[in-house]
């Protein structure tokens, strides 16, 4: 009798859809609150994130040589120099930066004095400089000299900047000129 009483409460048990395995009832049915915070709590990690910007340097480029053609004796030669690039990588928090231009004297043959422009005969105008990035360009023409006259300068600056212009060099040609081809050399120079 004992065992057909056993069969019949697992059988009643069978239909009504209960286990009978000790302990599992009432951890399936008392489960533990969880509760979500918005905020991290003592046992999450933190994680601290880097990266370095890095910086460059003030980089200016010019054409290796122009020739700006001829003129007559008490006439001006005058042409363009083809296109000045500076590039300023350095990442600045207050970028500023300026360029100036020197030159030597305009010479021929073996450079007496009879075949010598002065350099005070010459001079340099940048025309419009277009820039790009956060800078404040200003531009001046100016009479050469060997001397380094500024030409170009960039203020108010924040970060990485660059400025390019195309500049005019006019000389007057002495009446008193002998013929030949004069040759000088212009160094522009970025800081």
């Amino acid at each position: 009798m004992m065992v057909k009483s056993a069969f019949s409460i697992l059988a009643v048990a069978a239909a009504a859809g209960l286990a009978l395995v000790p302990g599992v009832a009432s951890a399936a049915t008392a489960r533990p609150a969880i509760a979500y915070s918005s905020s991290p709590g003592a046992g999450d990690p933190p994680t601290t994130v880097t990266f370095t910007v890095t910086v460059g340097t003030l980089l200016l480029t010019a054409p290796a040589s122009v020739n700006l053609g001829g003129a007559l004796p008490g006439a001006t030669v005058s042409g363009t120099l083809g296109n000045i690039s500076l590039t300023d990588n350095r990442a600045l928090l207050s970028a500023s930066w300026t360029v100036t231009a020197a030159s030597t004297a305009f010479t021929t043959g073996t450079g007496t004095a009879a075949e010598t422009i002065p350099v005070g005969d010459a001079t340099y105008d940048p025309g419009t400089v277009t820039s790009t990035g956060t800078i404040t360009t200003s531009e001046a023409p100016v009479t050469l000299s060997t001397a380094g006259q500024t030409v170009v300068s960039g203020t108010a600056g924040v970060g990485d900047n660059s400025a390019s212009w195309s500049p005019t060099e006019a000389i007057a040609i002495p009446a008193s000129a002998v013929g030949g081809l004069y040759t000088s050399t212009l160094t522009e120079s970025a800081a």
